[in-house]
């Protein structure tokens, strides 16, 4: 079977526009984990722009593990019922351009960093940003991922959160100019 010649050229992506709330929000979108459950922590920083100016409509999706690295296989991702665990949030930057979640500190194997799968969305932006945010506290993990051996110390440091002393993690996300984020290609 001959394959046909391709004949048309993709359609590029879009950028999002003001109204993009409309049919991606959902009550607790924000709450990967119920607030007030043993072991939830609060996720949190600042998406800027290239001129380190905070965007106040961007739009963040983070996907993590379970605490022992189990990814969650259970049905809840848009009806939170405040007891399931399902790894996956959607938050919106508030006006000064910050961003929340309530999660848990996603586990991995033995030797493994544990981290958040992230996408952005924002005004300007052809097309969504994939990056990962992850977590600080196992030093040995982190010099042997991978992706982390294999960039510059300032660009490992775009993707490693600071632990906050609430026991929180502290991650900004920055678009382009000095100190981008490292973004992945898929």
């Amino acid at each position: 079977m001959t394959v046909p010649a391709r004949t048309h050229r993709p359609t590029p992506g879009q950028t999002v526009g003001p109204f993009f709330a409309y049919g991606v929000e959902y009550p607790k979108m924000h709450e990967v984990a119920f607030p007030h459950a043993p072991g939830s922590i609060l996720l949190g920083g600042t998406v800027r722009d290239g001129a380190g100016n905070p965007i106040p409509d961007a739009f963040i999706e983070i996907f993590g593990a379970d605490a022992d690295g189990a990814v969650p296989r259970v049905r809840g991702a848009f009806r939170r019922d405040d007891h399931s665990f399902t790894g996956f949030g959607r938050a919106f930057a508030n006006d000064d351009g910050h961003y929340e979640f309530w999660t848990r500190n996603p586990g991995a194997s033995p030797g493994r960093a544990p981290f958040f799968a992230a996408i952005i969305y924002a005004r300007g932006l052809p097309d969504k940003l994939h990056t990962r945010i992850y977590l600080p506290d196992d030093v040995a993990a982190l010099a042997a991922d991978p992706l982390l051996s294999s960039l510059a110390p300032e660009e490992r440091n775009t993707l490693v959160a600071i632990r906050t002393d609430e026991g929180g993690l502290q991650h900004d996300i920055r678009l382009q100019g000095e100190g981008e984020t490292v973004f992945l290609v898929y």
